[in-house]
């Protein structure tokens, strides 16, 4: 259950990700993949630093946009040149 929430979380950072994040992004579809796998790095970054814990739905969506940018970033990094 708690990764479902992760997931559903990730779908609303995937597609803030993309409005925040400067380019055109990659569409719909692939933003909010992006996202959900961005929560679950961010959640899995969180709670090995120790940050996991009570913070309720704004950390959580917090928590999930960072490793949204975060996984965003990196991607842009590895296909910079395919593109």
């Amino acid at each position: 259950m708690h990764l479902l929430w992760w997931i559903i979380v990730g779908v609303i950072a995937g597609w803030a990700t993309g409005k925040i994040m400067k380019g055109g992004g990659y569409g719909f579809w692939v933003d909010l993949l992006l996202g959900i796998v961005g929560a679950v790095v961010g959640g899995f970054v969180a709670r090995h630093l120790g940050l996991a814990g009570s913070g309720g739905m704004i950390y959580t969506i917090l928590v999930a946009l960072g490793g949204a940018v975060l996984v965003v970033f990196i991607f842009r990094l590895i296909t910079k040149g395919r593109g």
